[in-house]
């Protein structure tokens, strides 16, 4: 099983060697990274290219790692007893499988996707280390012994909103996604718009990185937010001229609430032009 990317997908060689390597050590790849920048799609493009299935496990603030293995329903067990339902004498009925019992009982090899671990609790990573060594977990409802048919591909990402511990962080192969530069970012915009005039592509990259490079910038505007305001570009049929022509009046490029996401930036932006129309 090799990842070499996919049609839709630009993956750099850097990530290619990342995301091979972490199959061979088969251990889980951790991907950091800018909002936006594809982690997540990360994921469901190498289940793709790798004809596999993919499970995806979205963690929240309030997620606890035993979701992922499993959870028992007293109170649904409960409330059955009450009501003299049969099916309470069988302890299994009540137990809910997550998402790593279903990948390590998967028929075929799947890949596994923990999106966004950095939001849960600082203990949730370390949570999870011994299943994801040893690729088993006890259930001690039922006194069974879950073990992995075969090692699942796994698959982490992370915003980088906290640290993550050492421990974890060992068990890891680790990928930073950089920020594409403007090369490859003119292949993202192919993949998505093919045949795009090139000129219109030439000035939008343009505008955008200058927005990117403004110092103060709160929240810098992410691949897929380039990429829909693209699509507003066309859909409204602003011309390249239209871009170009940007003065100190119009600081602000058309359309910009694609790219510019709080008030702050957005008065950046407004002061930035006062500033230049005083020194005109």
């Amino acid at each position: 099983m090799k990842f070499e990317g996919t049609k839709d997908y630009v993956a750099t060689e850097d990530l290619r060697v990342a995301v091979n390597a972490a199959i061979t050590l088969e251990r889980p790849l951790l991907v950091k990274g800018e909002p936006g920048t594809g982690k997540t799609v990360l994921a469901h493009e190498v289940a793709k290219a790798l004809d596999t299935p993919l499970l995806e496990w979205h963690i929240k603030s309030t997620t606890k790692a035993q979701q992922g293995l499993y959870e028992y329903d007293a109170v649904s067990r409960l409330r059955d007893s009450q009501l003299g339902d049969e099916r309470v004498k069988d302890i299994a009925n009540y137990i809910r499988k997550g998402k790593l019992w279903d990948a390590f009982t998967h028929e075929r090899r799947p890949i596994i996707l923990i999106d966004e671990i950095d939001k849960a609790d600082i203990e949730f990573p370390n949570d999870l280390l011994q299943e994801l060594d040893r690729m088993e977990f006890y259930v001690y409802e039922t006194g069974e012994m879950i073990t992995a048919r075969q090692r699942p591909i796994v698959i982490i990402t992370s915003n980088n909103e906290k640290e993550l511990p050492d421990a974890f962080l060992r068990r890891c192969f680790f990928h930073y996604i950089k920020f594409p530069d403007r090369e490859t970012m003119e292949e993202i915009v192919e993949v998505h718009f093919p045949g795009l005039k090139s000129r219109l592509v030439s000035e939008a990259l343009k505008s955008f990185y200058e927005i990117r490079d403004v110092p103060g910038l709160k929240k810098k505007p992410s691949t897929s937010e380039l990429l829909d305001w693209i699509k507003l570009l066309l859909n409204e049929d602003v011309t390249p001229e239209v871009l170009r022509e940007r003065d100190a009046n119009n600081i602000i490029p058309p359309l910009h609430g694609a790219l510019l996401k709080n008030e702050q930036d957005v008065h950046l932006f407004e002061r930035l032009a006062f500033m230049a129309r005083r020194e005109r």
